[in-house]
C-alpha cells in the first residue's frame, strides 16, 4: 500500500535508522526520498512494476532546545533561529520525510533509534540546508553519497559566520550533542570575509584563524575530529577562461591550518574552481541556482561539490571514510557530470 507523499512520526532528538520499502503493484516506480529541510537521502531508486526495494537511511532529528545554564551564568536554552527556519521540518523533534521524483511509490516505513556516529556540518549558505526546490547546498546532498553508518546533521544556515554561529547559540547546541566518535565537518569564509559585516567581520591571518583553532579544540575536547573545509568560490572566470579568486587569503589560512594541526582537509576552493574552468563560461551557469546569482548552486552545482565531499571522506583515512560511496572515489571534479539538457548528460 502506498503511504503517500510524505511520512513522519514523533522522535527525540538523536540518530535513527529508517527503513523504506519502495515500489508499485501496479506500475514502476522511481522515487527520491528528503528528509528534514529537502536533505537528500535517496534519489532515483526504480523499481519494475510489482517489485519491491528495500533501502535504509540515517537520519538526524534535533531541536532548538538547549540545556538552560546554571543560574547567574550567561548563556540561553534555545538557539537563536532565524524567522524561516521557526516551524521548519529541520528543527523539529520528529522524523519528517518527503516523497519525490518521476514516479514515487513508497510502501512503508519503519524506523528505530540508532547508535551511530554524526558528521555535524558548520557553515553558511552554500553548506545549509535549502528550503526551495531552485537553491541546493553540498551540505544537504551530502547524504546521498554517504552509506546509513553515519548520520548527517546540519546546523549550518545562510548569512552565518564563525562569530554569528556561537552568537547564535548553533556552536553550543552542536557542543551539547556531540559525542565521542563523532565529527565535527567546519566550513566558512563567504561572509567572515565582509568587512562592510562589521560585527563578525574576521581577518583572515588573525581573528578568523583564532576562531577556527577555537572550533577545533571544542570537538576534539569532546573527542570528536574535527575536519575543515575551504569554501567554494563565487563564479568569476577571466577572458583566459581561468577562475578567479574572490576569497583572498581565506583558502590559504584554512589550508595552512589543517596543516599544522594535522586534519583532513576537503579543498573545496580549488574543487570548485576545477568546477567552474572544466564547464566553461556558458555551461558553468548551470551550478547555480538562477541568473545571476553566482554564489548559491543549484542541484546539479550542489550535487557535484557534494561528490567532492564524500570523495574526500572517503580517502581521509578516518573511521567514516568506511561510508563514503565507492562510486565517488574516483570523481574528479575537473571532469564533471554534464549539466542537465547538455549533451551526453543522463
Amino acid at each position: 500500500m502506498d503511504i503517500g507523499s510524505t511520512w513522519s512520526a514523533p522522535a527525540a532528538e538523536g540518530n535513527y535508522l529508517v527503513r523504506i520499502a519502495l515500489g508499485d503493484p501496479e506500475g514502476p516506480s522511481s522515487t527520491d526520498v528528503l528528509s528534514g529541510t529537502r536533505r537528500l537521502m535517496l534519489e532515483g531508486v526504480a523499481v519494475p512494476a510489482g517489485g519491491r526495494e528495500e533501502r535504509a537511511i540515517a537520519v538526524n532529528v534535533r531541536s532548538p532546545g538547549l540545556a538552560p545554564p546554571p543560574p547567574n551564568a550567561p548563556g540561553g536554552a534555545r538557539v537563536l533561529l532565524a524567522e524561516e527556519e521557526e516551524g521548519s521540518p529541520g528543527w523539529q523533534p520528529r522524523i519528517a520525510l518527503s516523497f519525490e521524483g518521476r514516479a514515487p511509490a513508497v510502501l512503508a516505513v519503519e524506523a528505530e533509534p540508532a547508535d551511530l556516529p554524526t558528521l555535524y556540518l558548520a557553515g553558511d549558505s552554500t553548506v545549509a540546508d535549502q528550503p526551495g526546490p531552485m537553491y541546493a547546498s553540498w551540505g544537504q546532498m551530502l547524504p546521498l553519497f554517504l552509506g546509513p553508518g553515519i548520520a548527517v546533521a546540519n546546523h549550518a544556515r545562510s548569512g552565518e559566520t564563525l562569530k554569528s554561529f556561537i552568537s547564535s547559540l548553533r556552536l553550543a547546541k552542536v557542543l551539547e550533542r556531540m559525542r565521542p566518535g563523532d565529527y565535527f565537518l567546519v566550513q566558512f569564509c563567504h561572509n567572515d570575509q565582509k568587512k562592510e559585516w562589521p560585527q563578525t567581520y574576521a581577518e583572515a591571518g588573525s581573528t578568523y584563524e583564532a576562531y577556527l583553532r577555537a572550533y577545533i579544540e571544542e570537538a576534539r575536547a569532546r573527542l570528536a575530529t574535527p575536519i575543515l573545509a575551504t569554501a567554494p568560490q563565487r563564479r568569476r572566470l577571466g577572458p583566459d577562461g581561468r577562475a578567479r579568486n574572490t576569497h583572498g587569503p581565506y583558502p590559504d589560512a584554512v589550508r595552512e591550518l589543517a596543516s599544522r594541526e594535522g586534519l583532513v582537509l576537503v579543498d573545496l576552493e580549488a574543487a570548485s574552481r576545477s568546477l567552474y574552468e572544466a564547464l566553461g563560461p556558458e555551461l558553468s551557469r548551470a551550478a547555480f541556482a538562477v541568473s545571476g546569482d553566482e554564489t548559491h548552486h543549484g542541484l546539479y552545482g550542489a550535487r557535484q561539490l557534494a561528490k567532492f565531499v564524500a570523495r574526500e571522506l572517503g580517502r581521509s583515512g578516518l573511521p567514516l571514510a568506511a561510508c563514503a560511496d565507492p562510486a565517488v572515489s574516483l570523481y574528479d571534479p575537473a571532469r564533471p557530470d554534464p549539466p542537465p539538457g547538455a549533451v551526453g548528460s543522463a
